[in-house]
């Protein structure tokens, strides 16, 4: 006679669990991960990038002109305009023109701007004027001398005024102190404006 064997349970094999839990998953509409997504929520809009009409909106009165404002640890141009009174004489034109790019870059940026990630590093309350004594006649003097600024505000400064009417024919910017503080004639390099918190302005000395 034989012997009937018993039946023995067979486990699932653990190397057939995992396809399987894979399979439900998929099929109650899970996807499966292995590594984390959560990348936080997406930005809200492009750094460094301003509307037409947040352009327009800047630049609406008095003479434009164009600031170097910090984005993304560069320097970028954004539209601003100063007012010059008809008929200033040439030096003292460039003087006011240079005090109202001053006066911009000191200004908070706008909400806009702020969204889009600009800032700046100069400071209000500083004032600039025009040659003393046997001072070259490009020469701007600040209230703060250059050396007591922040590298990225000096880079700031240095580039708007030689992007603008206060700079020499070359493009440089001559700037000192109050007198009788020493005069250095300043470059806005490609290295300055792709890095200013690296990269000072270069500088050489002026005779006065």
């Amino acid at each position: 006679m034989t012997t009937a064997r018993p039946l023995r349970r067979r486990g699932v094999r653990p190397w057939l669990a995992v396809p399987l839990l894979a399979a439900l998953l998929t099929g109650c509409g899970i996807r499966s991960t292995q590594v984390p997504t959560d990348f936080g929520p997406a930005p809200s809009r492009v750094p460094c990038a301003l509307s037409g009409t947040d352009i327009s909106t800047q630049s609406s009165r008095g003479v434009p002109v164009q600031v170097f404002l910090l984005c993304s640890a560069q320097l970028v141009t954004v539209d601003r305009s100063v007012r010059i009174p008809d008929g200033t004489a040439e030096a003292a034109r460039r003087v006011l023109v240079a005090q109202g790019l001053l006066d911009e870059l000191a200004e908070t940026p706008s909400p806009t701007e702020q969204q889009a990630g600009y800032t700046t590093d100069v400071r209000g309350g500083m004032t600039v004027g025009g040659p003393r004594g046997r001072d070259p006649e490009d020469t701007l003097r600040l209230s703060t001398p250059p050396e007591n600024l922040t590298r990225a505000a000096l880079a700031q400064i240095v580039c708007t005024f030689a992007d603008s009417a206060a700079a020499e024919d070359d493009g440089s910017v001559i700037l000192g102190g109050p007198v009788p503080a020493p005069l250095r004639s300043y470059q806005c390099t490609p290295e300055v404006r792709s890095d200013p918190g690296t990269n000072a302005p270069p500088s050489s000395a002026v005779e006065g």
